[in-house]
């Protein structure tokens, strides 16, 4: 088979190979993780970004189309740095592709080097050595050499990549000291395998029950939370993808908003858009079977999702902040797991809390709901994690009901600090957000997690099983005993030169590490200040702040 030019239908079939490609190593990507604890998510993040633009694909659209329904899918889908990266990769094809029925070679070209622009743009400090070196390296490959099909085109790139992949550690000092290569473009290289399988006529078939996705994002459910003598007050989260149908009504002519205008008498956080003969829609609820029943007045499902929200776990509205109505002039979006912990955000002044953290990071979708949630003029987000920066910002470009003012908060100790000092009540919204900025500095966070494999990070030598301290992006300390390890990562964050320290213990922490620690921190460090909270959270044992 040779092809020489690429048509809607082809780009369409090309993605949903490489999403499933993608989807069966997956764990491979994950276990690419830098630091030997368990919070290696990246083949996750990225599998459910594309797959939400693979799912939002139409069918006989041009390829214009069938890439603009691509991106829109993905930008929504979009969580973690690469997920983030993979979406404005595919959103620079997009613009590439624009009105355009088919793309020759060059077009195609033409269509990765705005791929990888867009790509770059979208990341304040672009790193090399990550997704974005494999996709420019391979992009300037391409554009040196001539090909006789698109199937030799994208074989050469497949090898560039590769090549390009295996030198990132030279550009990236972290992966060389973990002995590992970047995760994202490890990622990148299974979805351009996929793709490569379906235009030469073996594309590879999604798995039916998505396990490899669902063993690392998936929660258990807890029942205990919905019993028999409970109250409804949440209602559900509806999420439906609808096929318009012309028996119903006219596809072309279907207006989003008369749909989005009869949901905000059923519910709120309301999010719909239109991509061809598909529509998306997402809308908290206390009666879903209306939802269902006013959809299929316009076509058919080929999605239903429907989830009690007091058991709902990709988004939690927790306590007083859901039944927040009246528009405010401003609001505190934060992220952070653990039951415990997110109420004491919310004791700090947080509006609402999205469920998320190391190894479940929320996509741009559950913030733009979040900021529904929060119904104010101006919405600040915290997002208290590095690999939720970039979606933030991505949800905030995306939303237009409210300004978005992104904190870059990339530790839980960054929050803290952010609302101990937070003040709506300051002249501008600018110097409200500076003073918010201000406040993380100075501030130190330590989190305490257990290797899952042995390694030599600079010069400490980790077995698998012990427990490790990592300070910002250095693993510090390493030890079998946490309690050692908690301690000699405190000294390394100068207490003595700080006012306070939190404690805050995990959901696997052993009973009483948490009194042990403060109580040592009470004799070696007399004047500080100690909060010792239950956060319940996942991954780390112990998170130490000071501050």
């Amino acid at each position: 088979m040779s092809t020489l030019s690429l048509t809607g239908s082809m780009f369409r079939d090309s993605v949903k190979s490489g999403a499933a490609n993608l989807d069966l190593h997956s764990s491979e990507v994950n276990d690419l993780n830098v630091f030997p604890i368990p919070d290696g998510d990246t083949g996750s993040n990225m599998t459910l970004t594309i797959q939400g633009g693979a799912g939002a694909l139409s069918d006989g659209s041009s390829l214009s189309e069938a890439a603009a329904c691509v991106s829109r899918g993905m930008l929504l889908s979009a969580r973690g740095n690469s997920g983030v990266i993979l979406s404005q990769l595919f959103e620079g094809l997009s613009e590439g592709f624009k009105g355009l029925d088919s793309a020759s070679l060059d077009e195609i070209k033409a269509a990765c080097r705005k791929a990888v622009t867009q790509a770059y743009s979208s990341v304040i400090d672009p790193t090399e050595g990550t997704i974005l070196t494999v996709a420019r390296e391979t992009t300037e490959a391409i554009e040196a050499e001539s090909f006789e099909d698109l199937e030799q085109m994208l074989s050469f790139a497949i090898g560039k990549a590769k090549v390009s992949l295996e030198h990132t550690p030279d550009k990236l000092d972290v992966l060389k000291k973990a002995g590992v290569v970047d995760s994202g473009g490890a990622g990148l290289i299974y979805i351009l395998e996929g793709m490569l399988s379906c235009l030469t006529g073996k594309p590879v078939e999604s798995s039916p029950d998505l396990s490899s996705i669902h063993a690392s994002t998936s929660k258990t459910v807890n029942t205990e939370l919905f019993t028999e003598d409970s109250v409804l007050e949440f209602g559900y989260c509806t999420e439906v993808l609808v096929r318009l149908q012309k028996i119903k009504c006219d596809p072309e002519k279907f207006d989003i908003n008369t749909l989005i205008s009869y949901m905000s008498t059923l519910g709120d956080s309301i999010v719909a858009f239109k991509n061809g003969t598909i529509v998306k829609l997402h809308v908290h609820t206390m009666s879903p079977y209306k939802v269902l029943e006013y959809c299929q007045h316009f076509g058919e499902f080929l999605t239903i999702k429907i989830e009690n929200m007091m058991l709902q776990h990709s988004e939690v509205i927790a306590g007083e902040e859901a039944k927040k109505k009246d528009r405010s002039r401003y609001a505190v979006v934060a992220v952070a797991s653990g039951d415990g912990l997110k109420q004491e955000l919310l004791n700090m002044g947080a509006d609402v809390i999205i469920d998320g953290g190391q190894t479940s990071n929320p996509s741009a979708s559950d913030i733009l709901a979040a900021f529904d949630k929060a119904n104010a003029d101006t919405v600040f987000i915290l997002p208290n994690n590095g690999n939720i920066l970039l979606t933030a910002r991505q949800a905030g470009e995306l939303y237009t009901k409210s300004e978005i003012r992104v904190i870059p908060t990339k530790t839980i100790g960054d929050c803290i600090s952010v609302l101990s000092m937070l003040d709506l009540t300051l002249g501008s919204t600018d110097e409200i957000e500076q003073n918010m900025t201000d406040a993380m500095e100075g501030v130190v966070t330590a989190e305490i997690s257990r290797s899952i494999r042995a390694a030599e990070l600079g010069n400490i030598t980790i077995e698998k099983g012990e427990y490790i301290g990592i300070i910002g992006k250095d693993v510090v300390s390493a030890d079998t005993d946490i309690l050692d390890t908690a301690v000699s990562s405190l000294k390394l964050m100068e207490p003595a030169s700080h006012s306070a320290l939190m404690i805050i213990e995990g959901k696997d922490a052993a009973k009483g590490i948490s009194s042990e620690l403060a109580a040592y921190a009470k004799k070696k460090y007399p004047r500080l200040e100690i909060y010792d909270i239950k956060g319940g959270q996942d991954i780390y044992e112990l998170i130490l702040v000071v501050s």
